[in-house]
């Protein structure tokens, strides 16, 4: 219930006060500040061969490890940070994924560096505006597609990892590079820019 009107939203919310509000107030929200796609990518990575609320509880946890995701701070971190990482019972203890979100944090920098931020490269994949899908159904979303093919090829040329297809399909729904709410969702219309 949302000011006293039953909103009907994407099958996979489901009913997690949690998970509701990321569906309401995130998933698809166009997001161009450098900090939150980094965050999102470091998440995306974390989340690999887990479920997505999971991540979402330790979104938190993540914020305080991470130095609230500032790239800057998170490529400077040696042997002695991860092995207190992998510790921290509040986070993924993935020693793969921990250097992962530092090597990535160092490429972040590079891309920052040659495009003036990662924003303008990353959206220059789709001219600058979300890609607007109308799937009935959570069971016709894909999975992954030709365009996060292409980003994800990108992006592991570039020295990223924890980045295949996939994984960057999911920080594009995320990030609102793509409109992948189902057509009979209220954020669906809202992100079109329709009431």
């Amino acid at each position: 219930m949302d000011d006293g009107i039953l909103k009907c939203r994407c099958a996979w919310a489901g009913s997690d006060p949690l998970y509701v509000s990321y569906h309401d107030r995130e998933w698809g929200v166009p997001a161009h500040d450098d900090r939150l796609l980094f965050e999102f990518l470091v998440l995306e990575g974390a989340q690999a061969g887990l479920s997505w609320i999971t991540i979402l509880k330790k979104r938190g946890a993540y914020r305080r490890a991470f130095c609230g995701f500032d790239p800057h701070a998170v490529a400077v971190f040696g042997e002695e940070k991860i092995a207190e990482l992998l510790n921290d019972s509040g986070i993924v203890r993935n020693r793969l994924k921990i250097r992962g979100a530092v090597t990535n944090a160092r490429a972040f920098l590079a891309v920052q560096r040659e495009f003036g931020s990662f924003d303008a490269y990353l959206w220059s994949f789709v001219a600058g505006s979300p890609l607007q899908n109308s799937w009935a159904s959570v069971k016709d979303l894909p999975s992954r597609t030709e365009l996060s093919d292409k980003l994800s090829r990108d992006l592991k040329k570039r020295g990223f990892t924890f980045v295949g297809s996939t994984i960057c399909y999911a920080f594009m729904q995320a990030i609102g590079m793509v409109n992948d709410h189902t057509i009979d969702c209220f954020r669906w219309r809202e992100l079109r820019g329709e009431q």
